[in-house]
Order: C-alpha cells, then structure tokens, then sequence
C-alpha cells in the first residue's frame, strides 16, 4: 500500500510540473525561469525581507542570491537595507523597479490567462471539481509543510505561542483568563529530562505549540495545546498531541492526562477523538471542567 501511494504522488508531481510549464526554460513566454518568476511575484509591488522570501520559498540562502542577482541585473529588482521598504534597516530587502513592477502586472495578468487555459476545456461541472479538488490537496500540502520539533520554552517564538494562547482563552472562558488564578507551567518543567515544548512552524513561522510535563511516579501532563486559526483544520493539533504522547511513551511513561475548559469544545471533541477518557479531577485548575487520561503503549 505504501508503495502504490508514493506511485500515485509521483505520478501527480509529473503531470502538474508538465501541465503549469514548470519544465519550460522560459515561463509564460517571459523569457526566465520558473523559479524567477516566482520570486518576482513574492517580492511583489510591497517589496519583502530577503530571510522571509527564504523560508517562505523554502530556498537555500545560495540559490536565492543567484536568483536576485539576475533579477537586479535584469534592472527588475533593487536589494538593499530593509528601510527602503518600511522596515528595518539592518535587514536586507529586496523591492521591485519601475520596470519590475511593469513586469510583475504582466505576470499577474498573464498567470489570470494561464488559469483560465487549464479551466476552459473542461465543462462547469469539471471546474467546480478541479477547484475543489485543487483546494483539497493545496490544505493537505500545507499540513504536509508544517514541521513540529522542540524548542526551548524561553525561545521567543515558544513565547508568542503561549501568548497567543492565552490571548484565546481569554477570549473565550466565560470570565476571561487570568494567569494568576491557574496553575503555572514553569519553564524548567518544559525542558529534558523534566519535560519537552513542542512548536508547529509553517515557513519558519510559528503556528502552534504544546507542551508535556514528565512527572515522576505519575501520568505525564500535556499543557498549553494550541493552533492557529490560520491552520486550523489541517490536523495540526492532533499531530502536536501524538508527537507529546510518543514523546512521554518513549521515556517510559504509560499513562498521559490533561484538563480543560467546557468552552474549548474544539480541543474536547479531539482528545475524545484520540483515546482520551474523561477521568475524576487530579488537580486544582481554576479554570478546569474536564480532566481526561489515556493509557499509552509502550
């Protein structure tokens, strides 16, 4: 099985580099390559810091100067301190020339062209179902991107991601959240061999985070689960949870709990989904309504 759906990704890989023209020397005609066009679009008429072009690319740092080399020798792109374009002038950014900004409305004008070639064969009801089926697989990519891995809780983006949780539950407990009133997650509980700070980035850029505290004698503790809404969906937060899981099975834990609010039905209805069993109250969490535990395979 495992090998037929590698033949069928290989397969798709092929007839979409085919079908867009990611095969041709010149794209739409315009006389550079695929890879330059993109990065002319990125760059965009805003202009854009070259470390973000990067990991938004996902480019090696080498092949993104080749690439802006040409387009500023092309008289497209100027690169230079990053107050050129409102932003820090410490950090490199690169913008667009008038003549960049001439090329990047014809890009814009002729990729509007291109989309409606692939449509037009087909009928209504083909369309509907390519875009469909096209915005299908462009949510499941972009959960094939995300890359979970431990980061220090001290880290600044550790940091904004509990932020961001809190402004959440904040938002959406019935008397707000106070982090004065519930249990404190220190950092040195998240950290081997005490514990582990998982976060979720997409492009380098942090969109989830969760945490699991090792007690000794006891069930491991997962704390602070939480995803972005721009993820939301794509299976993020199940994923950070089995990566805790395996994370405390792997060290010897056979059992794992957690509590929550009522209101967070969403994070309810995945740890239902994933195993969990409501369990009687293990702590004293003031803004707890549920306590689940699940049992964990070695």
């Amino acid at each position: 099985m495992e090998s037929e759906l590698i033949a069928a990704v290989r397969r798709f890989n092929r007839a979409v580099t085919q079908r867009v023209g990611a095969l041709d020397d010149e794209y739409m005609t315009r006389g550079r390559s695929l890879a330059q066009a993109r990065l002319l679009w990125e760059i965009g008429p805003s202009g854009a810091e070259v470390a973000a072009l990067r990991a938004r690319l996902g480019l090696d740092s080498g092949y993104l100067s080749r690439l802006l080399r040409t387009l500023e020798s092309d008289g497209l792109v100027t690169v230079g301190p990053a107050d050129q374009v409102g932003g820090d002038g410490r950090v490199r950014a690169a913008a667009l020339t008038d003549a960049g900004r001439a090329e990047w409305t014809e890009l814009d004008m002729r990729s509007d062209e291109f989309a409606w070639s692939i449509l037009e064969p087909l009928t209504e009801h083909r369309r509907e179902r390519l875009v469909a089926a096209m915005a299908e697989v462009e949510r499941l990519l972009i959960a094939s991107m995300v890359i979970v891995e431990p980061c220090p809780p001290g880290d600044p983006r550790a940091r904004a991601c509990v932020r961001a949780y809190a402004r959440e539950v904040a938002r959406r407990f019935d008397d707000g959240f106070d982090p004065a009133l519930s249990k404190p997650v220190n950092d040195e509980e998240l950290v081997p061999p005490a514990g582990v700070f998982l976060l979720a980035t997409l492009n380098a850029e942090p969109v989830g985070c969760g945490a699991v505290k090792l007690h000794r004698g006891a069930p491991a503790e997962i704390k602070r689960v939480w995803v972005a809404d721009t993820v939301r969906g794509l299976g993020i937060g199940r994923r950070l949870l089995g990566e805790l899981e395996r994370y405390a099975a792997e060290r010897g834990w056979t059992a794992v709990r957690l509590d929550t609010n009522r209101n967070l039905t969403e994070a309810i209805a995945m740890y239902r989904s994933a195993g969990y069993r409501e369990i009687e109250p293990y702590s004293t969490e003031y803004y707890a309504h549920h306590w689940f535990g699940k049992h964990l395979a070695p």
